[in-house]
């Protein structure tokens, strides 16, 4: 069980970490904290990461995104593999300007994870095979 974030969020939130890895390279970067945020259609990079392993920005192509309260601004992208509970993603994620990412449905539909608000932590769900 991982415990919720409550250092950086009031009230407390599910954070995972991630590593991210350039598509070419191969380089990567571990600890990537990212929100679990099953509201979140499309999951969405920390750019200081991307920076950090040398993906760059798709810079002829941006995305609008709109945020919980309505506002619109719009969003580059990259083309990484996200290393999340043993498994690769690998796609075009949105970049932000913040030091914590999301996880979202794109990422999240894909795994089952118990999240235990009462008790503050998050899981991996043992789904049966």
């Amino acid at each position: 069980m991982v415990a919720y974030d409550d250092a950086h969020f009031v009230p407390p939130a599910p954070v995972a970490t991630v590593t991210l890895r350039h598509l070419e390279t191969g380089l990567a970067i571990a600890g990537v904290p990212m929100v679990i945020d099953s509201g979140a259609d499309v999951s969405l990079i920390p750019n200081m990461f991307a920076q950090q392993i040398g993906a760059s920005a798709k810079l002829d192509v941006g995305y609008e995104v709109m945020g919980f309260d309505g506002t619109k601004s719009t969003a580059q992208a990259v083309d990484l593999d996200l290393v999340f509970l043993r498994r690769t993603f690998k796609g075009r994620f949105l970049l932000i300007d913040h030091p914590c990412g999301m996880l979202g449905r794109d990422v999240l539909n894909h795994v089952a994870i118990v999240l235990d608000g009462p008790g503050l932590v998050w899981s991996e769900h043992a789904r049966p095979m």
